[in-house]
């Protein structure tokens, strides 16, 4: 279930067009740098399905990586076509608001993850 903190208001590039900007539902910002994303990529081929670690390395993507294109699934979540060729990540909002860096969010206690079994 969306609340307003995973209920994204606007979703569109930083001004400098470096980034990923979302304004929540709650009035909060976050900013998503391209690499960060594309290692935080939850699809099978990036995470092993039955132990949960992560098998993408940072040698695995190139520094300068950037989605080519980002489409949303349903109301619930962003796919990203990234310039390495990898498309098959589905970023969920509750995710996206939990990777949020800023010092804010550092400092709340990380929400609990559903199981996705």
């Amino acid at each position: 279930m969306q609340t307003p903190a995973t209920t994204p208001r606007d979703i569109n590039p930083t001004e400098d067009g470096k980034a990923l900007r979302i304004v929540w539902e709650d009035g909060h910002e976050s900013v998503y740098l391209p690499f960060d994303l594309r290692m935080s990529c939850p699809c099978a081929g990036c995470v092993d399905e039955s132990s949960g670690r992560r098998t993408l390395t940072e040698a695995m993507v190139p520094p300068n990586v950037y989605p080519t294109a980002i489409e949303y699934v349903g109301r619930y979540a962003l796919k990203f076509v990234w310039s390495d060729r990898h498309d098959t990540g589905l970023y969920s909002f509750d995710l996206l608001r939990g990777l949020c860096g800023c010092e804010e969010c550092n400092k709340m206690p990380a929400p609990p993850r559903r199981s996705s079994r």
